[in-house]
């Protein structure tokens, strides 16, 4: 294929693949929006910590549950219709969340967008790797991690804005509701623009449909490219059935726990007690007891996320995945223990908001380097491409209720007057966080193979060569 070709590929190949990241700027907004509402919604319903806890974790609930429904949903209908249900319920969720009078009822709508999160954080990854080339696919896939990091950052100033258009009593009263309804114009441009993106080539394949896959893969690499792309899709499906019983095989063992642990260990590490309570934890810190300082050092700490996720994606596919992972979480890990160590020791609040500032943006750099876009490309790839969708699922579940354990016991160990804040003044989830990152760095360094470079065939005949 020529240059000029060849570019005109490329560029056909990003465009499809910033439509499909729509969904993970949505998916960031949603779980981002909660950090800037959540004491607003605290003084406006009366919330205990741990209906507190239960108000911004409900969603994850409803992430869990989505997953599940996604897998098969996706392995039979297709990657694009998945995605699609996700906009929907984007939609959805957001009109309901802003128009609540009850506590009950907020909660119902974020378990509702909760749902099309969870779909949207399969499908979308899911996609941007089956209609890829290896040679930039784990920028393509990072891409989704950008855009989810862009979706918190654009919370951070949206909740700002808002929140400085009227006093403390109008925040409680009606501020809250407007930071959800501003998700409702992008889930319907989302929802719009997916009608013109192609379905994925290797679910087409699966389902007979080779001319139309033909056609896709044509416009992504060329006409060569094509031929050989189709072999190795026809390969890689030649005995699979797609099942939960081939998933769960002992050849599939392997990569299906280890999805799983990094799932899990991505979320433990801590990263969604910041996205979630920054400004809660600089309320904390700080002798300024206003809300507008904390949301104000959100938008530094979500900015800084963005910046780092953009040097993963120019890195991920030259340096590697593995080299990333280790670097990243070692450098999260200290972070999380010095900031601990600040929390417990400090006794100056203006001085320990300055430092927590520090260190928690040496945290979030690190995570948006590493864990937080890498892992995802490495859950992307490691599944074949039948059980890629339940495979992909299994592992989201498991991710998403970790994530609900951090978000709902994180309030609660930073009560004041708890056991916790009592013999660690602030510092306990600091060092819990820390010490996940020691298990993930073992992980890493001892289980997952480097798939920097290699084709999705590839990786999956390297499982079954283990078995």
């Amino acid at each position: 294929m020529n240059t000029e070709n060849q570019s005109g590929a490329s560029s056909y190949v990003v465009l499809v693949c910033i439509v499909a990241t729509l969904g993970g700027l949505l998916f960031g907004y949603d779980t981002g929006v909660i950090s800037g509402a959540i004491e607003a919604l605290t003084a406006r319903f009366a919330l205990s910590e741990v209906m507190k806890g239960w108000a911004s974790s409900c969603v994850l609930l409803g992430c869990a549950v989505g997953v599940l429904a996604v897998g098969p949903l996706s392995d039979r209908y297709g990657r694009k219709l998945a995605m699609f249900l996700a906009a929907a319920m984007f939609l959805v969720s957001a009109i309901g969340t802003a128009l609540p009078n009850d506590i009950t009822s907020f909660i119902l709508f974020r378990i509702l967008g909760g749902f099309g999160i969870g779909i949207a954080s399969i499908s979308t990854p899911m996609y941007i790797a089956e209609i890829t080339p290896a040679r930039i696919r784990g920028r393509m896939v990072a891409v989704n991690q950008i855009a989810i990091a862009g979706g918190i950052a654009v919370t951070a100033f949206v909740n700002y804005y808002i929140a400085g258009q009227g006093d403390q009593a109008w925040n409680i009263a009606t501020g809250w509701r407007w930071m959800f309804a501003a998700g409702i114009a992008p889930a319907l441009v989302f929802g719009l623009l997916l009608f013109l993106i192609p379905e994925s080539p290797r679910w087409l394949v699966e389902r007979k449909r080779e001319d139309e896959a033909r056609r896709i893969l044509t416009k992504v690499g060329g006409a060569g490219f094509a031929a050989t792309e189709l072999v190795a899709i026809r390969d890689a499906l030649a005995g699979e059935k797609g099942t939960w019983a081939e998933l769960f095989s002992p050849a599939l063992l392997r990569p299906l726990l280890l999805g799983c642990a990094l799932a899990v260990l991505q979320q433990v590490t801590g990263i969604n007690a910041f996205m979630y309570f920054g400004a809660t934890i600089f309320k904390t810190m700080s002798q300024s007891t206003g809300v507008d300082a904390g949301l104000l050092q959100q938008i530094i700490i979500n900015g800084a996320g963005m910046l780092f996720t953009l040097i993963a994606i120019a890195t991920v596919d030259k340096w590697g995945r593995k080299p990333l992972m280790l670097i990243g979480t070692l450098g999260m890990g200290i972070g999380l223990v010095a900031m601990g160590v600040m929390a417990q020791t400090l006794t100056d609040p203006a001085a320990a908001s300055k430092l927590m500032l520090g260190f928690i943006l040496l945290y979030i750099a690190c995570f948006g380097l590493s864990v937080g876009p890498v892992i995802w490309v490495i859950l992307s790839e490691i599944f074949p491409t039948a059980v890629r969708g339940r495979a992909l699922g299994l592992a989201t579940f498991c991710l998403w209720l970790a994530d609900y354990v951090v978000t709902q016991t994180f309030p609660m160990m930073n009560a004041a007057g708890s056991w916790f804040v009592t013999h660690f003044n602030h510092a306990f989830p600091f060092y819990v966080y820390a010490a996940f990152c020691v298990v993930l760095l073992f992980v890493m360094w001892r289980f997952v193979p480097e798939t920097k470079g290699r084709t999705l065939e590839e990786i999956e005949r390297s499982w079954h060569r283990e078995k």
